[in-house]
């Protein structure tokens, strides 16, 4: 291990993770005229998947901060300013759950099967 959890390949997975990459769904999503619904279920796992990742990175840095000789760790991931590294992952996973939501309840009122016909035979 480095002298501090910012060399590490987890820090630049995180800011990757973190950044880079819902940057580039979002280009793709604005880079359709129309996006399909299968293109934004994708986007919601995506994101969804992109969160889960980013809060283990976060574990792993606070774990490996705690062993590092940085205060500069120390003061960033075992502190109380980890909660708001949080937000961003959280917030993805929130969309991404909308999204997700969102599709399977377009698809299950427009599916004849689900259009409320329980009622009609007693």
């Amino acid at each position: 291990m480095g002298t501090t959890a910012f060399a590490e390949l987890e820090f630049w997975l995180l800011v990757i993770m973190s950044m880079v990459a819902p940057m580039l769904l979002w280009r793709l999503l604005h880079s359709k005229r129309t996006p399909t619904r299968s293109t934004i279920f994708s986007l919601g796992l995506v994101l969804v998947v992109i969160s889960g990742t980013a809060f283990y990175l976060l574990q792993t840095l606070a774990a490996q901060s705690k062993h590092s000789p940085s205060l500069a760790d120390d003061a960033l991931f075992a502190s109380e300013l980890t909660l708001s590294l949080y937000l961003l992952p959280a917030l993805f996973a929130g969309i991404g759950i909308n999204l997700i939501s969102d599709r399977l309840i377009r698809h299950l009122r427009d599916n004849d099967d689900f259009s409320g016909r329980d009622g009609e035979n007693g």
